[in-house]
């Protein structure tokens, strides 16, 4: 059968009609595909559409666009309580995905779980364990070489369980998603922080652990605590270097890495929805396109908006989402999915939100007046323009000289991305100029790398002085085989990533990373210093000219169709039942699961405190990447990372913890294991914003496996709060947050109040100083009565037997 889209081609030369009239007629009756892969999973619409008017109606008000998608997915639409920031959801989601650090983990557990098949549209992406050395090809056959077990691993489990498997070389996950599976309206659940990618093309994606994910693939409602909603009002235009990405550079300033938590930001306004000032369409538009800048870079692109969602990861937001509009229709349409943007056109009411909502806090950006941003180092939230941060890293004793320039990453990996760039290089080696910094592209997907090499982009950045990585997440995460500084040197480098926290990028905690656009890494890997402002300083040629580098101009879209590249999709098989997955017993890389054990029914007496953390404890920090990400399928050995980058507040060291027995001093895992081998029980005490970053749930399994009980901080980040309770562990807060500082590591405690444990009621805690005085404070937590199922069955995943027996 004809594709929809090419029914309705004909239709419209047939009977001398515009498009959508015809979408008109055929969407009552067409079931459109979710994606190519899989062409009996459709779209449904008039289900989410029936959940929105069944809660609007419930509700009496208009509603967000972020309420439209996630209570349009709800289990129980006419029964479910619904108030923000305190109820907790029960949802349907129509799919997931895992990259391949995370789902090992993920797989181990669904294999642990004694199901046959998955329940929803699940893809594995191969993206995290390609370290960046030498180069894209050589890079890619050596990761294949290095990872062939975990591969191997992934293949056939995907196979087995009817997973669709994308192999390495394939591009990042998030890019993936974007050209193959996101939609306006999705809700989607992925196994990596920065799956709000997806929100660039209009749908609620949400980074989760691999224990969620298993929930989903199982058939079971995944629970969400209901978010508030933040909106960001876009207003004005954007102009010269100023790019999207600092819009979200500007908003992380505003919020920091917390302000986002437990909320969706909603981004709406004239910035987005207004007529395009310098846009690539020609003729009238049929409705409100996107504004752009001078430079071509419309905000409301959909890399563009990818780029902005994907970055709400750093404030600590569940997601972030742009309303639909024209710019994602183009982009659906370019991507071979003309058929679910017609679609999206019938029921676009319910794919923006309602005129007249409520947002739980109003941020506005005026992108006329929004100047172009570097954040850094060490954070994502520390905002400076570009015109400043040269004197700010002259005043704070940071180096000057850029050592590398890094382009690329799930944040910015686009077509768009790769042109700004290029456009900026053109300029450079017009006058005889090459970088002075040491300079790496990284292209987000396989379709990407093809484009830019047919297109001429890769070869002018190459040209430039540029090495072209694998499509992969390479030094973003931490996979880079950097050689150019030794560790302990302080440098200073500049990429499009996401994050720069100590020691991401490189393992070096002396490096000073900065985050900001494509095209001012460009631009100021070729002048080589942080003190380098493209707006306004000048550049010398060869020939001894000076000349100033003008804002870049790029397409959004290729002017052809995308290169496709090389296929690098495994299909599952229909009959999967003679596939075998073998995990070999004394694999160093791969280890299957053993249930935790339950909860014993008694009070937790005496617990030993194994490291209290000062300062930003972080999911690196807890179980750091890089060269670790090698044993994320193997539970025992990953745990010898548990906790070796925070810094201990008793001596000001990482790495570093004194035993409560031996009274010596050492390395945190080798303590842990110790207490473990003797049966004692300990705690975590923790600082601000504990766990941000990614969601990998191994910084919530390592402690679980080494015989934590309880972690205590003054607040978490989402995700691994709900990592924590997934595996069996209590994540509490201080009452009052001042009691952190009554906890001393030589202290024991007590937490008292389990065998009554409910919703809203805090627990008792009881400090034990060493010359025998005791203090009691209270302790809160945000577990739900599933949620304590979960930690008296042991784990989420014990639970989840239960019932099945």
């Amino acid at each position: 059968m004809a594709p929809y889209s090419l029914l309705v081609t004909r239709l419209q030369k047939a009977l001398g009609v515009r498009q959508y009239h015809v979408a008109s007629v055929l969407c009552q009756r067409a079931k459109v595909a979710m994606s190519h892969f899989e062409p009996n999973e459709y779209i449904h619409y008039d289900l989410l559409e029936k959940n929105i008017n069944i809660v609007r109606k419930r509700l009496n008000r208009p509603l967000t666009l972020s309420e439209k998608i996630v209570y349009g997915h709800l289990d129980d639409p006419a029964g479910q309580e619904i108030e923000r920031g305190k109820s907790y959801l029960r949802l349907r989601p129509d799919r997931v995905a895992m990259q391949d650090a995370t789902a090992q983990m993920a797989m181990l557990q669904f294999i642990s779980s004694g199901l046959p098949k998955v329940a929803v549209p699940s893809t594995i992406h191969c993206d995290h364990l390609i370290e960046a050395q030498l180069g894209g090809e050589k890079d890619l056959r050596r990761a294949k070489d290095i990872n062939q077990e975990v591969y191997n691993f992934l293949a056939t489990a995907g196979a087995k369980y009817g997973v669709g498997f994308w192999k390495p070389g394939s591009g990042i996950i998030h890019q993936i998603i974007l050209e193959n599976y996101a939609y306006p309206g999705v809700l989607l659940i992925g196994t990596d922080s920065h799956t709000p990618n997806g929100g660039g093309l209009g749908g609620i994606c949400i980074g989760v652990g691999g224990a969620d994910a298993v929930d989903v693939m199982a058939g079971i409602p995944w629970e969400l605590k209901c978010p508030k909603v933040i909106g960001v009002k876009l207003t004005g235009s954007l102009s010269g270097w100023t790019s999207p990405k600092d819009v979200i550079l500007k908003v992380a300033g505003i919020l920091t890495v917390k302000g986002g938590t437990g909320a969706i930001v909603e981004y709406h306004g004239p910035g987005v929805d207004s007529i395009s000032c310098t846009g690539e369409e020609g003729g009238q538009a049929t409705w409100p396109l996107p504004c752009a800048g001078p430079h071509g870079s419309p905000v409301g692109s959909r890399s563009s908006m990818a780029t902005i969602c994907n970055m709400g990861a750093e404030i600590g937001a569940t997601t972030s989402v742009f309303p639909y509009n024209h710019r994602m229709k183009k982009y659906l349409s370019k991507t071979g999915r003309a058929d679910i943007a017609n679609l999206a056109d019938e029921f676009k009411d319910h794919l923006v939100p309602d005129p007249g909502c409520h947002y739980d806090q109003l941020i506005e950006v005026n992108l006329s007046e929004l100047k172009p941003h570097i954040n850094g180092p060490f954070t994502p939230d520390l905002a400076h323009p570009v015109a400043e941060v040269g004197k700010v890293a002259e005043k704070e004793g940071w180096p000057l000289d850029i050592r590398v320039g890094l382009i690329g990453s799930c944040t910015n990996s686009s077509y768009e991305d790769m042109g700004r760039s290029a456009a900026v290089a053109k300029q450079a080696l017009a006058h005889g100029l090459k970088c002075k910094s040491q300079f790496t592209i990284t292209p987000g997907s396989e379709q990407i790398r093809a484009t830019i090499e047919r297109d001429g982009y890769a070869q002018i950045l190459r040209d430039l002085g540029g090495i072209v990585l694998a499509n992969a997440c390479g030094p973003c995460i931490g996979q880079w085989d950097r050689k150019d500084i030794k560790k302990g040197e302080k440098n200073t480098i500049v990429t499009s990533y996401n994050r720069n926290f100590t020691g991401r990028n490189d393992a070096n905690p002396e490096t000073h990373a900065f985050v900001t656009s494509p095209e001012i890494v460009t631009a100021l890997a070729i002048a080589g210093t942080l003190k380098f402002n493209p707006e306004t300083d000048y550049l010398t040629g060869t020939d001894g000219k000076k000349f100033k580098l003008e804002a870049p101009d790029a397409d959004e879209l290729p002017k052809g169709e995308f290169d496709p590249g090389q296929d690098t999709y495994q299909h599952p098989p229909k009959d999967s039942s003679g596939q075998h997955v073998d995990v070999s017993p004394t694999s160093q890389r791969l280890q299957l699961l053993e249930p935790f054990d339950k909860w014993d029914g008694k009070d937790l007496e005496d617990l030993q405190i194994l490291i209290k953390v000062k300062g930003k404890c972080t999911t690196d920090h807890i179980s750091a990447a890089g060269p670790w990400l090698k044993f994320r399928g193997h539970l025992d050995n990953i745990s010898n990372n548990l906790l070796i980058g925070a810094i201990n507040i008793e001596n000001g060291k990482a790495n570093s913890v004194r035993n409560a027995v031996t009274q010596e001093f050492g390395p945190v895992p080798d303590t842990a294991r110790y207490y473990k081998k003797h049966g004692i029980r300990w705690v975590v005490i923790g600082d601000e914003n504990y766990g941000e970053g990614s969601s990998r749930e191994h910084a919530a399994l390592e402690p679980r496996h080494l015989g934590a009980r309880a972690i205590i901080t003054k607040s978490f980040a989402r995700i691994h709060e709900t990592n924590l309770k997934k595996q069996g562990l209590l994540p509490l807060t201080f009452a009052d947050p001042a009691d952190y500082n009554k906890i001393h590591p030589v202290d024991k405690l007590t937490i008292q109040g389990l065998k009554d444990f409910t919703p809203g009621k805090p627990l008792k805690c009881i400090i034990k100083h060493p010359n025998g005085t005791q203090e009691t404070i209270l302790l809160n937590h945000t577990f739900n009565e599933t949620q304590i199922e979960w930690f008296r069955a042991g784990s989420a995943l014990n639970r989840m037997k239960e019932l099945q027996q």
